[in-house]
């Protein structure tokens, strides 16, 4: 029975995206972005308790980024979707770059070895925070639905970039070595608590342009 516990939270993500989807669709933004945060809480635990329980299987693996997919592809693809009004009718096809651009991601993630430890491109969920904070943005702001588009094209080109990006798996905890997964931890701490759920947008923005910094300056 144990070796099917990761599997069930696994689909616990699932279903949190799907519910979400109904939400976004139905104009619900806020509890779609609901959906994102207990989506990210099961996709948390699946892998820790399968890491607790020496569980891990390939199937896991797999049904793992099938649940991603939705729940950090097309959710917070939809909700863009529905944050850029009827007025830009002809280009809200946009807001779905990134539901594709996170196929590929997930895809390249199963098969690219140099990922074992860190990540190249944006992580699905880093991408789905973002936009879900989007959601609590006070009203009139941004000006203009063009840069919930915007949001939509840089977050998709994130996604699948040649980029390595910081990963919060420590091998030790020593200050040297990990100076910048603590100043992400406080940073993002500090925006949440300010911002409220805003906060979240701003902590992925600081946590991808941390990485850019990081990736230029090769650090290790």
């Amino acid at each position: 029975m144990k070796r099917h516990i990761p599997n069930i939270l696994t689909l616990g993500n699932l279903s949190a995206g799907c519910a979400g989807l109904v939400w976004a669709f139905n104009g619900q933004l806020t509890w779609a972005a609901y959906a994102i945060w207990v989506a990210a809480l099961f996709d948390f635990l699946d892998g820790f308790v399968a890491r607790l329980l020496k569980t891990s299987s390939p199937i896991g693996k797999e049904l793992d980024s099938l649940a991603d997919m939705v729940t950090f592809g097309v959710l917070p693809a939809a909700i863009l979707y529905q944050l850029a009004s009827v007025t830009l009718a002809n280009w809200r096809w946009l807001a779905f770059l990134p539901a594709l651009f996170a196929a590929l991601r997930l895809a390249k993630f199963n098969i690219d070895t140099r990922q074992a430890t860190g990540f190249i491109g944006m992580p699905t969920p880093a991408a789905a925070f973002l936009v879900s904070g989007l959601v609590f943005l006070p009203d009139g702001w941004p000006s203009g639905d063009f840069w919930y588009l915007l949001i939509a094209v840089i977050v998709a080109l994130l996604l699948v970039a040649p980029v390595r990006m910081l990963a919060l798996k420590f091998s030790d905890y020593s200050f040297h070595r990990n100076w910048p997964r603590y100043a992400l931890v406080l940073a993002a701490a500090g925006m949440i608590i300010w911002l409220g759920p805003v906060g979240l947008t701003a902590a992925i923005a600081f946590y991808t342009l941390l990485s850019l910094v990081l990736h230029i300056a090769k650090w290790e």
